[in-house]
């Protein structure tokens, strides 16, 4: 019994990471993780600061009227 709840735990956070990447949850932290690796000398955007720009990226080249 126990080896099956650790498996569903497993499998559960598994989707649940999944889940998270899928709906872009989870792009700060990517972003953040990046920042560290890549970037180590520049200070990171805030959380705040990091969305306000991803949405004006997002939205600023939409080009139809629908």
């Amino acid at each position: 019994m126990r080896r099956a709840a650790q498996w569903l735990r497993r499998r559960a956070a598994a989707v649940w990471g999944w889940l998270r990447t899928a709906c872009g949850d989870d792009a700060y932290e990517r972003y953040r993780a990046h920042q560290a690796a890549r970037h180590a000398l520049e200070p990171p955007l805030s959380r705040r600061a990091f969305y306000e720009d991803a949405q004006r990226r997002k939205w600023s080249g939409v080009s139809r009227c629908c």
